[in-house]
């Protein structure tokens, strides 16, 4: 059950979405928008009560419930960048709006924001594992929700692999652009 209730958030959050930017920049139904943008984070709540209602209906822990938790968590901690993406990328595209903003080419900016983005990942994992123990809490019979446990486990190895990109950046900056927009190139390399 829970795994059908993650796709249908999923896809859920998607045709929100669409319909909501469709409504601000191709109907000028403004309000129409700021109501189906609002009803985004709806999906979470239903994704947690399922995850919930599933547990205390007695189910077997398993991965999806531990996908659900992840999923909750990433809406929490990128939902609104992904919807301020979207918005800026679809005004850019069907309402003329100004190109949306990238990430710094190069230098120390780029390695703050590596590790600016490194450090969401760390607070996603963090209520990722937050909301599975309020499951396991909740149940309270370990042989149900030896699953959940194997989760956080396993999910501890994301913040640990999206490591590398910030780390590389600090040990192996990309030159920042120079005054013309273009990347310096290095002595003797030509593209």
């Amino acid at each position: 059950m829970v795994l059908a209730v993650i796709i249908a958030c999923e896809i859920g959050f998607w045709v929100l979405l669409a319909l909501g930017l469709a409504s601000r920049y191709l109907w000028g139904r403004r309000r129409l928008s700021t109501a189906l943008l609002l009803c985004v984070p709806l999906l979470d709540v239903i994704l947690l009560a399922a995850a919930v209602i599933d547990m205390r209906g007695g189910a077997q822990a398993g991965w999806q419930h531990g996908l659900a938790a992840a999923y909750l968590a990433y809406s929490v901690v990128f939902g609104h960048r992904t919807l301020k993406w979207a918005d800026a990328k679809f005004a850019h595209r069907f309402a003329g709006g100004p190109q949306p903003p990238r990430p710094p080419a190069g230098g120390m900016a780029r390695t703050r924001y590596e590790w600016a983005f490194w450090f969401r990942i760390v607070v996603a994992y963090g209520i990722t594992c937050a909301v599975l123990y309020g499951l396991i809490l909740m149940v309270d019979e370990p042989s149900r929700t030896a699953a959940l446990s194997e989760f956080m486990t396993g999910a501890s190895r994301v913040p640990l692999i999206a490591l590398i990109w910030p780390v590389s950046y600090t040990l192996f900056p990309k030159k920042a652009a120079d005054g013309s927009g273009r990347e310096r190139q290095d002595a003797g390399f030509r593209a």
